[in-house]
């Protein structure tokens, strides 16, 4: 009896030692939140006098310049603007060289009033029927008032091809918030992906509101005017301020960022999806009803059944409320989204969502909470179905970082830090793409947390074996060529 016990014993500690050891398999290394500490710049929004917000010189010169993609393929841009005094010219030309403006297209004008203050006239014009990766040029304006751009369609629809997006949250107009920019624009992204919060314009009142909009506007065209932002509201873009008389929800958000959500059979601006080179892209608005049977619960379930993983491998949301976050700030905000939408994220094998929100960084392993039908950290684990859980909500904004995260780190936390900065996701092929957190570190770009995403439609066993049989004929067909 007593050898049994011993045995009994000795088989307990074996089955324990396992346990631990494929738990730290599952999660992989233990995670980390690092404890670096910068001398940011006070969290206070540029004097409207700085250089960054100038107002292009020029009688009724286009100013606040951006584009977005303007369809569901990557074939048209949205090429916005505001003029001041008067609508003037509506026209966008364009052409492959900046000596020829061979095509013109027409678009449209708007203006909207908040409180007292009267927007400038904004401008929307569809340009479509672009060629694939071809550079353009455009000009918006007349006469000396002219101004003069460019940008870059991207590669063909195709499972293989190369791209790098960077992600911005968060953003604000402050020293911190250029540095990010300015950061970002000498990473090689070709298209940033917005989290939401973009002009923190809702922390003014009265007609400063309209103003500081105006000047994110100016701030932003830097990167905006020469490459798409895909674009996604947060909390700050609501501005619900009663006491002014504005109860319209993000009514100045969606009169100057428009977005292609036709084109996605979607009935919001709020929500809508792309495909751009290997990607597919869904955007979700957690500050729109999203329950069962709500518009935008119908069109998340209808878009996932329209996803072609041959064609677009990796499948991509972004969203402004993370799911999984262990900073102190907005602690557990996103569970209501997950109980809806999280099943959904696994079952379909979404390869990484990002999010914004919390003015921090972290990054999860793959995990979920799925297999207990309830929310909440104590009951996530491994889930190799599951995305990456990205937060990237430091952009620089007036409202500073969020430098309290929970204690002791969650094992679902791969890292986390408190410090401004940007992500880019530089995607290689239908298997593998680079992912990159970089800090604004004393004015040089420094990558802090790096791995490689391996996707998901294409990384299971069944379809390895099937791409390398592809790759083998492609081989084949060269060989006897």
């Amino acid at each position: 009896m007593l050898g049994n016990s011993k045995l009994e014993c000795l088989f307990l500690r074996i089955a324990l030692a396992l346990c631990i050891l494929i738990s730290c398999l599952s999660f992989g290394n233990a995670g980390i939140t690092s404890t670096f500490i910068r001398s940011e710049w006070p969290s206070i929004d540029m004097p409207l006098d700085n250089d960054v917000f100038a107002i292009p010189k020029g009688h009724n010169a286009p100013q606040q310049v951006h584009i977005t993609q303007g369809d569901y393929e990557g074939k048209a841009v949205i090429v916005s603007w505001v003029t001041s005094d008067d609508p003037g010219h509506n026209s966008v030309h364009y052409g492959t060289s900046d000596e020829n403006y061979e095509f013109t297209a027409e678009g449209t004008v708007t203006n909207y009033t908040f409180y007292k203050y009267k927007s400038g006239y904004i401008h929307h014009c569809h340009v479509g029927d672009l060629k694939y990766n071809t550079k353009y040029y455009y000009k918006i304006g007349s006469g000396d008032s002219a101004r003069k751009f460019w940008f870059q369609t991207p590669p063909k629809i195709d499972p293989d091809a190369s791209y790098k997006f960077g992600i911005i949250g968060d953003l604000g107009q402050t020293f911190n918030s250029l540095s990010t920019l300015q950061h970002y624009m000498k990473s090689g992204g070709q298209t940033v992906l917005f989290l939401g919060d973009l002009s923190y314009a809702d922390r003014y009142q009265f007609n400063d509101v309209g103003l500081r909009w105006d000047s994110w506007g100016r701030f932003a065209e830097q990167s905006a005017a020469y490459q798409p932002w895909i674009w996604s509201a947060g909390n700050h873009e609501i501005e619900y301020m009663p006491y002014m008389g504005e109860v319209e929800p993000f009514k100045s958000y969606i009169h100057r960022y428009l977005t292609p959500y036709l084109a996605s059979k979607s009935s919001s601006p709020l929500w809508y999806a792309i495909r751009r080179a290997s990607a597919h892209i869904i955007v979700l608005s957690a500050y729109s009803p999203f329950v069962k049977y709500t518009p935008q619960w119908h069109w998340l379930r209808e878009e996932l059944g329209r996803v072609d993983r041959e064609k677009t491998p990796w499948l991509i949301v972004l969203m402004h409320v993370p799911i999984y976050n262990s900073n102190e700030a907005h602690f557990q905000e996103g569970e209501s989204m997950q109980s809806v939408f999280e099943s959904w994220f696994v079952k379909y094998r979404v390869d990484v969502v990002f999010a914004g929100h919390v003015h921090a960084y972290e990054r999860s392993y793959r995990i979920s909470s799925i297999h207990y039908n309830v929310s909440g950290d104590h009951h996530t684990i491994p889930d190799k179905s599951a995305p990456v859980y990205i937060t990237v909500g430091d952009g620089g904004n007036q409202e500073g970082l969020a430098g309290r995260f929970k204690d002791p780190q969650p094992e679902y936390s791969a890292f986390r830090e408190a410090s401004y900065g940007h992500s880019t996701l530089e995607i290689k092929n239908r298997t593998h793409a680079f992912y990159h957190w970089n800090r604004n570190d004393d004015g040089k770009k420094v990558a802090t947390d790096e791995f490689i995403l391996h996707n998901q439609y294409w990384g299971r066993n069944h379809r390895r074996r099937k791409l390398k049989k592809h790759i083998q004929m492609v081989i084949d067909e060269d060989m006897n060529s």
